[in-house]
Formats: structure tokens, C-alpha cells, sequence
């Protein structure tokens, strides 16, 4: 499903941001990229959602070099920021019509598929609300109830739960499981805290200093 070989990417002269990077994960499998703030672990997500550029090295999603994939058409990637994306002065509502809209889905199918998630995860009481009004933990409950409502081949979650409450990174890994791990969506999660993905990832990778230093 993704394979990366001998990947570089240099920020300055003296600075690799990662440096000779070798990972291959399977269809399916839920992955925690671990390590400390500047380890190298966000900027490879940014990699594969083709947000940062790299120096040297390949990269494959499905077989496909990430160079000439086309993401709505090649894979289908979900991608979740520790900064949450939206269209802040739209309706939660109007934000989540948005993104399948863009896939060109139809009307009636839009209202469907929008009215059922509000309704599975809870989260009718945002339907009206300005998505500048939510909190963090509401962004990113919203952000994931969002990624559900179309299929995924890959899901990169970056960094999501270090500024969240106990209750709230377990009501969040709840959603995760449920969305994506439970469906076999290959996921890759970002984290300074290992012992937080212990129940929901299969497999741990340590990063320092831009390198992989442990694979479990």
C-alpha cells in the first residue's frame, strides 16, 4: 500500500528534515509514527499528502509513484492536521456538503450522506454553528466525521491529540477505530505519546532527528 525508499528532504544545508527514510506499510494497517516535536514525523504525512516536496528518494500509494498520483481519481487520502482545516465562517453543515461537493456527488446523495453522519456521530448540535465557533476537539471530531463520509485508501493523522483533555483523545480514538480502523483504512497516526495508540495501532515507528531509529 505505501512503500518509501531512501527518502531525503532538506530544509537547509546543515538540516535534513528526514534523512534516508525506508518504510514499507501493508493494506490495512493502522501505524503510529512516534517522537518528539521536529523528529520528522509530521513532515513525512506532509510528504504523502504531497504538502512538502522531497529532495531524493521514492515513494509509492497502491504501486503508484506519489509524483504522478492524482488524489481524486488514484487514491483516496484523508489528511488531519494538529491545525484543522474549514471553511470558518460556513455552518458545520454547510463545511461538510463542501467537501462532497467537490467530488462532484449528487444533490440528493450530499443530503443523505451529510444528514446520516450528524446524526451517527452525535454532532447535530454544531449543524448551525460557524465552524470559528467550535473548539479544537470540535474541529477534529467534525474533521474525522468528515473524512467518513467518502471512501478512503489512506488516512495521515497529524499530531491530534497533544493539546486535548484524557476524555476527549479517548472519545477521538473511539472515532478513529470506529471510521477507519475498523474498515481497514490503511492509518497513519503522528504522536509524541506512544502509550496513548497503544489499543488502536498495530505497529509503532520511532523517528529522531529525522530518521527512523525503531521499528515495532
Amino acid at each position: 500500500m505505501i512503500e518509501i525508499k531512501n527518502l531525503y528532504l532538506k530544509y537547509i544545508r546543515e538540516y535534513y528534515a528526514l534523512y534516508d527514510v525506508n518504510l514499507k506499510i501493508k493494506q490495512g494497517e493502522s501505524v503510529a509514527l512516534i517522537g518528539d516535536e521536529g523528529s520528522g514525523k509530521t513532515t513525512l504525512l506532509r510528504v504523502l499528502a504531497k504538502l512538502e516536496k522531497y529532495d531524493k528518494g521514492e515513494i509509492y500509494l497502491k504501486e503508484i509513484n506519489l509524483k504522478k498520483i492524482d488524489f481524486k481519481n488514484d487514491v483516496n487520502l484523508g489528511y488531519i492536521s494538529f491545525k484543522p482545516v474549514f471553511l470558518e465562517n460556513k455552518s458545520i453543515y454547510e463545511n461538510l456538503k463542501y467537501v462532497l461537493k467537490e467530488r462532484k456527488y449528487k444533490d440528493k446523495e450530499i443530503e443523505e450522506k451529510v444528514n446520516n453522519a450528524l446524526i451517527e456521530f452525535n454532532i447535530e448540535k454544531y449543524r448551525n454553528l460557524k465552524a470559528s465557533e467550535l473548539s479544537l476537539y470540535e474541529k477534529y471530531v467534525v474533521s474525522l466525521v468528515r473524512l467518513s463520509l467518502r471512501p478512503l485508501d489512506i488516512v495521515l493523522i497529524d499530531n491530534i491529540f497533544e493539546e486535548l483533555s484524557n476524555d476527549e483523545v479517548s472519545n477521538i480514538l473511539e472515532i478513529v477505530k470506529k471510521i477507519f480502523i475498523d474498515k481497514n483504512v490503511t492509518t497513519l497516526i503522528a504522536s509524541s505519546k506512544e502509550e496513548l495508540l497503544k489499543d488502536v495501532c498495530s505497529r509503532f515507528v520511532h523517528f529522531e532527528y529525522g530518521s527512523i531509529v525503531d521499528k515495532k
